[in-house]
């Protein structure tokens, strides 16, 4: 991949996680917290599968930025390789719930990542784990 060709990923605000400009986005707003990228929300009904309950695609993504976008923000800009999903509880909308994700572990361009969403009672809703891999410069 050419610097031109990363150059264009930089961020629009059109993100639909995590882009301020994004009118239908989720809006996330994530930190860097002791080596966590960590962003807490509470999700409108408009995001809703059945009744009051937060869409799995919706979870899904909210999980990979958790894990990608902690890697763009360390200046590592990386693309999801594989990404798997454990729904463990139904997430429910209109409650404040908090997405975390972190690295696992390295070999060489391929970062292995975790992620989670927890709800207020600290329990965990749904899991996401992820091979990310780091986009290289091509001269």
């Amino acid at each position: 991949m050419s610097e031109e060709q990363i150059k264009k990923m930089e961020d629009t605000g059109y993100c639909f996680a995590c882009g301020k400009n994004n009118p239908i986005g989720l809006k996330l707003d994530f930190k860097i917290i002791s080596n966590q990228f960590i962003a807490k929300t509470t999700v409108d009904k408009n995001y809703q599968s059945y009744g009051g309950v937060v869409h799995g695609g919706i979870l899904t993504t909210m999980l990979d930025e958790a894990m990608g976008g902690y890697l763009f923000k360390t200046g590592e800009p990386a693309f999801t390789g594989k990404l798997e999903v454990r729904f463990r509880k139904p997430t429910p909308t209109g409650e404040p719930i908090t997405i975390r994700g972190w690295v696992v572990s390295r070999k060489r361009n391929v970062v292995e990542m975790k992620s989670e969403i927890t709800l207020d009672d600290g329990s965990v809703s749904c899991e996401g784990t992820a091979k990310m891999v780091i986009m290289k410069t091509m001269e």
